[in-house]
């Protein structure tokens, strides 16, 4: 099969960085394991962080890849949720062989039909910033899904990105005043076409913006950048028992006391491939995230956050990208789609 890969970890600008490889196929599925054929794939920071450079060399040609959107090939003896012909979508487990592959075994569990109303390439943008997106707002922070943020307010730090464009619609659905930061006329349109309610510049102090919207403080923020960038303005924003919501580990350590402790500030992480790495005993959630998701998208209630197919999924396409990745600028997701 097809599949695009690495053996060694190198600046993007490297052509070695990622290469077009010929590998075997899978083998065939066993227990909840999926064999699905893959259509599409979307970009996320995750993979440039993993393709990053970095010392060691691997023995064998590793794929990268974390969202897709394909065809189900065979199932293993424990699948009911999914038969051969099915189209659906996911975010997998960085712990195995990724999307950017031909073909690519994947736990069922961790799998939604993809929705209807979106072609492949439309729903490859989708799970990994909807899963992550939902968890952290609905389970790790505590809000209901359907109504948790009537009468509150929420701030989403760059809200243009793939997360952002995602909780932005999430939050905005269950109720919640959404302010959303973006600093160019491109990223401001989008939020706001996404239903953030107000716009403010991440590259200005926060709070002065806040305050001619008449907001004093927020009940809630995702960070969704530069954890210690925001930091300590984040805990003079917060209101007394608010919430901060978290997804990029910090360069340097932050202090965890005043304002966060005399706020009680619950302070939240997410990594939506902890329950696939751990082996979580409700792992399956991922699956129920993303058919509530697809529901939602067919039902006009969420859109799809796609903004741009590159091409084929090839390396020359993957490195392209990975580059626009790192330079920070990107608008919703980068999209891959046939080979």
């Amino acid at each position: 099969m097809k599949a695009v890969a690495l053996t060694r970890y190198l600046p993007i600008d490297d052509p070695q960085s990622l290469v077009d490889v010929e590998l075997p196929d899978p083998s065939a599925p066993t227990g909840h394991d999926l064999l699905v054929r893959v259509d599409a794939v979307s970009v996320n920071p995750v993979d440039t962080k993993v393709r990053s450079p970095k010392p060691q060399v691997e023995a064998q040609p590793k794929v990268l890849g974390y969202d897709a959107a394909g065809i189900v090939e065979s199932i293993g003896d424990a699948v009911t949720a999914f038969k051969p012909g099915d189209r659906v979508y996911y975010s997998g487990d960085i712990t195995r062989p990724g999307s950017n592959a031909q073909l690519q075994l994947v736990d069922s569990r961790l799998v939604g039909h993809a929705p209807n109303s979106l072609d492949q390439a439309q729903a490859a943008a989708l799970p990994l910033t909807a899963i992550t997106a939902w968890e952290l707002l609905f389970q790790r922070m505590p809000y209901d899904s359907e109504n948790g943020g009537q009468g509150k307010s929420l701030l989403t730090i760059a809200g243009a990105g793939g997360v952002g464009s995602i909780a932005i619609q999430l939050a905005r659905r269950a109720g919640f005043t959404v302010i959303a930061t973006a600093s160019r006329e491109d990223t401001i349109a989008w939020c706001r076409e996404l239903g953030a309610h107000h716009v403010i510049d991440h590259r200005q102090p926060l709070g002065p913006q806040l305050s001619a919207l008449g907001f004093e403080t927020v009940d809630a923020a995702l960070n969704l950048y530069d954890t210690n960038r925001y930091w300590k303005e984040l805990g003079e924003l917060l209101a007394p028992q608010g919430h901060v919501g978290l997804i990029v580990e910090p360069k340097d350590p932050v202090p965890l006391g005043d304002p966060y402790k005399f706020k009680c500030i619950g302070i939240h992480w997410e990594m939506m491939f902890g329950r696939p790495r751990f082996r979580t005993s409700d792992m399956d959630e991922q699956g129920r995230i993303l058919q509530r998701i697809a529901q939602l998208i067919d039902a006009g209630e969420l859109r799809g956050t796609h903004r741009e197919t590159l091409g084929t999924i090839n390396a020359t396409n993957l490195r392209e990208a990975h580059r626009r990745l790192e330079s920070g600028t990107t608008i919703g997701k980068l999209v891959l789609a046939g080979w």
